[in-house]
C-alpha cells in the first residue's frame, strides 16, 4: 500500500470517527500538553513536524532547557475532540526522543504566558495606559518619546482581557511566547 493511500486511508478513519459525536456535534476543547525531552538537535523539529504530517492544529507552542542541560521542556497547547486528543498523546509518546508527558489540568497545574505590547504613547494617552497597566500589575520595560513598551505574565485569559483593553490605543508591535506550565506538587515529577 502506497504512503498516499495509507494517508489517505488514516485521515477517512479520524472524519468517521469525529462525526460519531453526540447529537452530530463534536466537542473540542483545549488541553495543555507538557513533555520532557532529550535536548537533541531536531527535537523540537519532529514534534512540530508530527502535527503537521498528522494534520493536528497546534494553539500554542514553547520550548526551553531544563535545569538538567540533557533535557527541554516542551508545552504544546492542542485543541480537539477527545479521540484527537488521546491521538496526539499517542503519537508523541511513539517519538524517541519524548520521555514523559503530562497532560495538564486546570486545578493541578500553573499554566503562564507572556506578551510583550509597545503601545503608540502620545503625551495625552500615557496616563491612561499606565492606569490600565497598574489594574493588569504589568511592568513597563522601555519609554520613548512616542511609544511604550509593556511586558505581561499570567494565565491566557489576563492576556487576553490586558490587550482587549489596549486596542482603543494604536498596538505597534505584540509578541506572546505561547502557554508554558508546569503540573502542582511533587507526586508525578520524573527524576533521571
Amino acid at each position: 500500500m502506497t504512503k498516499k493511500l495509507l494517508v489517505a486511508r488514516m485521515r477517512k478513519v479520524v472524519i468517521i470517527q469525529d462525526s460519531s459525536s453526540v447529537g452530530g456535534d463534536t466537542v473540542e476543547r483545549r488541553q495543555v500538553l507538557s513533555l520532557l525531552v532529550e535536548n537533541t538537535p531536531g527535537v523540537v523539529s519532529h514534534i512540530s513536524g508530527l502535527f503537521s504530517r498528522r494534520g493536528f492544529n497546534i494553539d500554542s507552542f514553547s520550548a526551553g532547557v531544563t535545569a538538567d542541560p540533557r533535557f527541554t521542556r516542551v508545552t504544546v497547547v492542542a485543541r480537539g475532540d477527545e479521540l484527537v486528543l488521546e491521538q496526539i498523546q499517542k503519537q508523541l509518546a511513539k517519538l524517541e526522543d519524548v520521555i514523559d508527558i503530562k497532560a495538564l489540568k486546570d486545578g493541578d497545574s500553573v499554566c503562564r504566558e507572556l506578551i510583550l505590547v509597545k503601545l503608540r504613547a502620545r503625551d495625552i494617552d500615557r496616563q491612561e495606559i499606565l492606569a490600565v497597566a497598574n489594574i493588569f500589575r504589568v511592568k513597563i520595560v522601555d519609554v520613548s518619546s512616542d511609544s511604550m513598551v509593556i511586558e505581561l505574565t499570567g494565565e491566557q485569559r489576563k492576556l487576553d482581557a490586558f490587550i482587549d483593553l489596549v486596542k482603543g490605543y494604536d498596538i505597534l508591535e505584540l509578541a506572546r511566547t505561547g502557554e508554558t506550565g508546569l503540573s502542582r506538587g511533587d507526586k508525578d515529577v520524573r527524576m533521571l
